[in-house]
């Protein structure tokens, strides 16, 4: 359950980002009132937690409603992996998500869903509600571990980014990437192994 454990919370460290999220969450908070950014950031990522843990536990009622298998989820999960690890190696325009509306407080989109919530961290939990007994337990609890971070990261945002400047959390960004893009490239190998045995 250990390895699981630590596996699971590795895991949902890279594909949530927080690290990386922090210019995000600092350019989309800039109009905010300074005494409601707080709130801001707590209401979503409650949010975010609570669309992970959702389809963590109906993830397999879910795939079989719109009749998806595993091995197929497996595959596509890596491949949207893959492409958002190279857009933190190579930082585009707009970020990893694009642009965003910066008009009026932020509300679900883009903090908690994507730059939390995102396609990974959804086909990720999914993958998870496959296993059952201890190691649902551990993926729980590694959740609830990657939500303080979140939280931790995300309330310290300005005074991260000013503190380390945009290069370090620029290249730390990118450190990250070139780590999920390998986790990218076996979850999708390990898809590929496991389609191969099927036919």
């Amino acid at each position: 359950m250990s390895h699981n454990f630590f596996q699971s919370f590795v895991l949902l460290i890279l594909v949530t980002d927080p690290f990386g999220g922090v210019p995000l969450f600092v350019s989309a908070l800039s109009s905010v009132a300074p005494e409601r950014r707080w709130k801001v950031v707590v209401r979503e990522c409650c949010i975010a937690f609570l669309i992970l843990l959702l389809f963590m536990f109906f993830g397999q009622h879910f795939l079989a409603a719109i009749q998806l298998s595993e091995v197929s989820l497996r595959i596509g999960g890596g491949v949207i992996l893959f492409l958002i690890a190279l857009r933190m190696v190579f930082p585009q325009p707009g970020g990893i998500f694009g642009d965003i509306d910066h008009s009026h407080e932020p509300f679900i989109v883009p903090l908690a869903i994507p730059a939390l919530a995102g396609p990974s961290a959804l086909a990720t939990v999914l993958l998870f509600s496959s296993d059952g007994g201890k190691e649902m337990i551990g993926h729980v609890v590694a959740l609830i571990l990657v939500a303080m971070v979140w939280l931790l990261v995300l309330l310290s945002a300005e005074r991260m980014q000013r503190l380390l400047g945009e290069r370090t959390m620029t290249a730390f960004e990118r450190l990250m990437g070139l780590i999920l893009t390998a986790m990218s490239v076996e979850m999708l190998l390990s898809g590929i192994r496991d389609f191969v045995k099927t036919l």
